[in-house]
């Protein structure tokens, strides 16, 4: 782990300065949170320059977040952020200011909520549209329990896309839970409300009397004759409708309340108190905000500088270097835009994440053949298995991280109907500042234990090209293909994708004494090992297995039969490939017959964020550690081993 050692001189900001908690905040009077606000997003842009990070979200809700923590009783009005992407602010009002510089950094601050970090995080997150369902629940344990504190999600209108968030709606709804959801609206294209009319109607649509007619005139409803029930509830809808326009989520069974403007205090303010006073629950409060705002640059960027490297304040410009290699994405895009080119079958879907996953590229030439279908994975695998049960060829181009929140569509609606939906699994292995929550630990655990499913696992970039080209040539089984974060090896590229035979590894140095099987992108490294052994007299086999599943068996007995050791190497987790080898060696008992066999794998724990490379050493998942699994499998001393690989 990389411990930050020195504390930064913070710089003077006069309001900040005096609120380093929630507590403090609160104490202020209101004709300095303006000021307090514009030295919070000064703070963050300064803060976010040096250690890189998502920004323009961040910069979207700083007033929010100064008129949440004012307004409510933090921590213990549980206040959830959605995804955290927007949480940088949030960080830095709840005592986190002094590591605020140490964002996505070795032993620093997580770049998204997480418990273990601050009480004022009741619950982690990085995966979109989970906060209405964790508020839910926090409610109901509060009710339970018999507390009376508020429980508030904020929830950004992308993260609304998916079905988790109405699901949780619905069931609040239904349970008329006393709980507060706030909509973050920074995309939709609804006008940010302007003027005094306007405020005095958002006030008034928040405040209690307008909340207790509204109940009255329920019940109200409930007591009329049934002839006159339709009519009276007609009646009611349309004046809320036109009170709030509001009408999909008053349909769930919230109370509506804005739009409001999510930068005006003056606005946010007495909303939020009416919010929180109010007996009436649940209570949706629609905020209109502008990602990025604030900062000219990221006004003025397409993606409001969703992420970013380190940046100059003053320039807006990003300090990213020159690439040694294309990166793995860009390789999986192009090389889907070459197959395209040659088969009009050839369909892509992203789950939200055109640019994470290349898949801009391809709807660029191919727009008709493109499909987003918001933050909704579920939706995206099966929508997937309609395309190919007509004949066509989908790629789902999805991070292995995403893909989790799809496996029961995977499951039954592709693996058990064997239709040929292609995988691309972005993000495999670790992933570095994004840490445990955006590693691609599970999929070749997850997927490998589905019949009929083809797994493979690029060892580099133009391994990749050779399976975009092989997945688009399988027609009568689900495929997937994994390959990491980053940039690729710098190894030649093929001027073509050639179809690779399906189940068959490769040998890439022959050897005598250990043969290391790798599987993925640890290639390198275990080529890196062998030069290592060799240099202590140990002569090493090196294999690309290429396949997960079907497993290469005769590749696997040979490799068993004929070596002292063999040692497999994954960038996933117990119960992957490693499992896989194990199981046919002892079923075909080549294990009984003395076979030596270590498997290296992502070991079980979660992995906080660092840069990659170290979390690979902390894994055991290096050069290094293979040579020391080497030498310890053979009964030699593993240290012998380290010194040859610095030598």
């Amino acid at each position: 782990m990389n411990v930050i050692a020195d504390k930064p001189r913070l710089p003077s900001r006069p309001v900040l300065d005096k609120a380093a908690t929630p507590e403090d905040l609160r104490t202020l009077p209101r004709s300095q949170l303006r000021q307090l606000a514009d030295e919070l997003r000064d703070e963050m842009i300064d803060a976010v320059s040096v250690t890189g990070g998502h920004l323009g979200a961040g910069l979207g809700v700083v007033e929010l977040t100064v008129a949440l923590h004012y307004v409510f009783d933090t921590p213990r009005d549980r206040l959830i952020w959605d995804v955290g992407h927007q949480a940088y602010p949030h960080k830095i009002l709840t005592g986190r200011r002094e590591r605020i510089r140490t964002l996505r950094q070795g032993g620093g601050l997580s770049g998204f909520t997480k418990r273990s970090e601050s009480e004022y995080d009741p619950f982690g997150a990085a995966h979109s549209s989970t906060s209405i369902s964790a508020g839910l629940g926090m409610a109901v344990a509060r009710d339970l329990k018999g507390g009376s504190n508020n429980v508030i999600a904020v929830i950004g209108d992308g993260a609304m896309s998916a079905g988790m968030a109405y699901e949780a709606m619905n069931n609040a709804g239904a349970r008329d839970a006393r709980l507060i959801v706030i909509l973050n609206d920074n995309d939709m294209s609804i006008a940010p409300p302007t003027g005094a009319l306007s405020k005095y109607l958002t006030r008034v649509a928040s405040g209690a009397t307008y909340l207790h007619m509204r109940d009255q005139a329920k019940k109200l409803v409930r007591k009329l004759p049934k002839r006159w029930e339709r009519r009276a509830a007609r009646i009611e809808e349309m004046s809320r409708t036109y009170w709030s326009g509001g009408f999909w989520f008053e349909e769930l069974g919230f109370y509506y309340i804005g739009p409001v403007d999510g930068h005006d205090l003056e606005q946010l303010l007495p909303v939020l108190e009416n919010a929180r006073d109010a007996e009436q629950a649940p209570i949706l409060i629609h905020v209109v905000t502008q990602k990025g705002k604030g900062y000219a640059p990221a006004e003025a960027a397409a993606d409001k500088y969703h992420g970013v490297a380190p940046f100059d304040v003053v320039t807006g410009k990003q300090a990213k270097g020159v690439a040694a290699a294309p990166s793995y994405t860009k390789v999986f895009a192009n090389s889907l835009v070459a197959e395209a080119r040659k088969d009009s079958r050839i369909v892509a879907v992203t789950a939200a994440m055109p640019e994470g996953t290349g898949l801009n590229v391809f709807g660029a030439e191919f727009p008709e053949r493109m499909f987003d279908v918001g933050i909704a994975e579920q939706h995206a695998v099966t929508f997937a298995a309609g395309l190919a049960s007509e004949g066509l060829k989908p790629f789902a181009a999805i991070y292995s991280t995403f893909l989790q929140r799809g496996y029961d569509q995977i499951v039954h609606d592709v693996a058990i109907q064997k239709l040929p939906v292609r995988f691309a699994i972005d993000r495999a292995g670790l992933v570095g500042a994004d840490g445990p929550t955006h590693a691609g630990s599970f999929d070749l655990a997850y997927l490998g234990c589905l019949p009929g499913m083809i797994v493979m696992a690029a060892a580099d970039e133009a391994e990749l090209v050779h399976m975009v080209a092989t997945a688009a040539a399988i027609d009568d089984a689900p495929s997937a293909f994994r390959y990491p974060r980053g940039e690729g090896t710098g190894v030649a590229m093929p001027a073509a994708g050639e179809v690779l035979a399906i189940g068959k590894g490769r040998v890439v140095r022959e050897g005598s004494t250990i043969a290391i099987l790798s599987l993925g992108t640890r290639l390198a490294e275990a080529l890196a090992a062998a030069d290592a052994l060799a240099r202590l007299g140990l002569s090493a086999t090196v294999a690309d297995a290429r396949f997960m599943k079907p497993l290469d068996t005769d590749l696997v007995g040979r490799l068993a039969r004929d070596h002292e050791l063999l040692i497999t190497v994954e960038e996933g987790s117990i119960g992957g490939f490693g499992s896989h080898v194990l199981h046919h060696l002892a079923a075909t008992g080549i294990l009984d017959r003395g076979a030596k066999v270590r498997c290296l794998t992502l070991p079980d724990v979660f992995i906080d964020h660092d840069k990659p490379e170290r979390m690979y050493a902390k894994a055991m998942l290096d050069a290094e550690a293979i040579v020391s699994a080497a030498c310890q499998g053979l009964g030699l001393d593993g240290r012998d081993g380290a010194a040859s690989l610095r030598a």
